[in-house]
C-alpha cells in the first residue's frame, strides 16, 4: 500500500459525516455589535482506517453558514479566508489547525455565504480510535480592510469522523461510529465588519499639531505674522454612505501671513479611540471649505494628506492638519469659520455640514488680485493632489459603509458576512 505524507490507504475509503452545533460568533470590535449565536453545520472528511506513522489529511467542509449576506455590502471574489481547529481525541489528542484558501465567488447582498474547505494533516502516533471533532473557527475578510470574526462552540460537539488506527503489525482496535449529524438549522452569523460607532457628540477628530486655543484671534497687530484662532465647537450634520449622523467637533483655525496672503491651518482637537482594525495606507483623505465672513466672502479650500503609513489595530487614529492658502478678496476685517468637511475613502465620500458655525479667527485683510471675495480662495493643500491613491478597486461598493463623522473614522462593512435578521448594523 502507498505510504508517505498525505497518502491515504487504498483499503480505507474516506468518510464524511455532518455535525451541527450551537456557535457564538464575536464580530470585529469595529462593528460595535454584541456577540451573536447561531448553528454551524460541518462535514469532516478523513480516512476510515490508517496505520501508526501515516500522515492523513482531514477536511472541514462548512455545509451551512446559515443566514445570507445582508443587504449592506457585496463581497468581492476571493476575499474570504476561513481557518479553524479540529479537536483530535481518543487514542491520540491534539489540536489540528485547518486552513482554507482565500477562494470564494462574489457574494451578493442577500445571498448565502460561501466558505472554502479547510484542510490540515496529522501524523498518527498510536493504535486505537482517533476521533475528529470540529471546534472554533475564524473568518477573515481581506478587503477593504482585514477583519476577523471569531466563532466558537456553545455546546458539546460530537465527533465528525473516527479513524481506526492499526499498529505496524496490523493489529486493530475496533471502531466507533464516524459522527452523527445534530443540531437545528437556526442559522450561523458568520461575521460583520461593519462600523465603528462614533458615540455621538463625544466622537471627535484628533488634532495634528497643538496650538493654543487662547491666543489672539484678531490679525490687527502691527507687524504680526502668526495668528492663533480660538477653538470653537461645531455641530455637524454628516451624510455618510449608509445614513446620517450628527456630531459636535472642536475645531481651530490658525493663520500665518505671507505677503498679502495667509497660510491657513485647520486643526481638529482631542483624540478619538484607537483603531479597532488595520487600516491600509493612503485610505482616508479629509478636506474642508473654510467659510469667509466680515469684509470678505466665499470659501477657502484646505486639505490634509492621506495616511502615509498603515494604521495598526490598537494604534490611535489621527486626523492630520488641513492646510491651504487664503488670498483675500476684500479690504477690512475678515472672519474665518469652519465650513463643510468632506472625507473621501476608498471610493466613498462623506460630507459633514455645520448646522451652525462660529468664527474661529478674525484678521485684517487687503484685497489681492484674484482674491476670494464672492468665490473660493485658492487651494494650497499639504502637498497632495486632493484625490486618493489608487487602492486597486474600481468598485464603489467595496466600502459602502466607510464614513467619517466629524473626523472619527467609521469603518462599516469591511467584513460583512451573515447575521441574524433585524440585526442590521447602524450608526448610533
Amino acid at each position: 500500500m502507498l505510504g508517505g505524507a498525505g497518502l491515504l490507504l487504498a483499503a480505507a475509503p474516506a468518510q464524511a459525516a455532518e455535525v451541527a452545533y450551537k456557535t457564538e460568533c464575536i464580530p470585529p470590535s469595529i462593528s460595535g455589535l454584541p456577540p451573536v449565536e447561531g448553528t454551524t453545520k460541518v462535514e469532516i472528511t478523513a480516512p476510515a482506517e490508517a496505520k501508526v506513522g501515516d500522515e492523513v489529511e482531514v477536511v472541514w467542509k462548512t455545509t451551512q453558514a446559515a443566514s445570507s449576506n445582508p443587504d449592506v455590502l457585496d463581497l468581492d471574489k476571493d476575499t474570504v479566508k476561513p481557518t479553524g481547529t479540529v479537536k483530535v481525541g481518543g487514542a491520540q489528542t491534539a489540536d489540528l489547525a485547518v486552513e482554507g484558501e482565500r477562494s470564494n465567488p462574489p457574494i451578493k447582498k442577500n445571498s448565502p455565504m460561501v466558505l472554502s474547505d479547510m484542510k490540515g494533516k496529522i501524523k498518527l502516533t498510536a493504535p486505537g480510535e482517533v476521533t475528529l471533532t470540529p471546534d472554533k473557527y475564524n473568518i477573515n475578510v481581506s478587503k477593504p480592510i482585514s477583519t476577523d470574526t471569531k466563532c466558537s462552540p456553545k455546546e458539546a460537539v460530537k465527533p465528525g469522523a473516527t479513524i481506526k488506527v492499526t499498529d505496524a503489525g496490523g493489529a486493530t482496535t475496533g471502531g466507533l461510529p464516524t459522527g452523527l449529524p445534530t443540531g437545528l438549522p437556526t442559522g450561523l452569523p458568520t461575521g460583520l465588519p461593519t462600523g465603528l460607532p462614533t458615540g455621538g457628540a463625544s466622537a471627535t477628530p484628533t488634532g495634528g499639531s497643538s496650538s493654543s486655543s487662547g491666543g489672539d484671534t484678531s490679525g490687527s497687530g502691527g507687524g504680526k505674522s502668526d495668528f492663533t484662532g480660538k477653538e470653537v465647537q461645531i455641530p455637524y450634520q454628516c451624510k455618510t454612505p449608509i445614513g446620517d449622523k450628527n456630531a459636535t467637533s472642536p475645531v481651530q483655525i490658525n493663520a500665518k501671513k505671507d505677503g498679502g496672503n495667509y497660510g491657513l491651518t485647520v486643526q481638529f482637537k482631542k483624540s478619538v479611540m484607537d483603531s479597532p482594525a488595520d487600516i491600509p495606507k493612503d485610505s482616508v483623505k479629509p478636506s474642508m471649505e473654510v467659510k469667509l465672513g466680515g469684509a470678505d466672502k466665499g470659501t477657502v479650500h484646505v486639505e490634509g494628506p492621506t495616511n502615509a503609513e498603515p494604521i495598526k489595530s490598537g494604534q490611535p487614529i489621527n486626523i492630520p492638519d488641513l492646510t491651504g492658502t487664503y488670498k483675500p478678496g476684500a479690504d477690512g476685517k475678515s472672519t474665518l469659520s469652519p465650513g463643510v468637511l468632506t472625507v473621501k475613502a476608498l471610493g466613498t465620500t462623506t460630507t459633514c455640514t455645520p448646522s451652525k458655525t462660529e468664527v474661529s479667527l478674525e484678521i485684517d485683510t487687503a484685497a489681492q488680485p484674484g482674491g476670494a471675495a464672492g468665490g473660493s480662495g485658492s487651494a494650497g493643500g499639504a502637498g497632495t493632489s486632493g484625490g486618493l491613491a489608487e487602492t486597486g478597486s474600481s468598485n464603489d461598493g467595496v466600502l459602502r459603509a466607510l464614513g467619517l463623522v466629524a473626523g472619527t473614522v467609521i469603518l462599516l462593512g469591511g467584513a460583512v458576512f451573515t447575521f441574524l435578521p433585524k440585526r442590521r448594523a447602524r450608526l448610533r
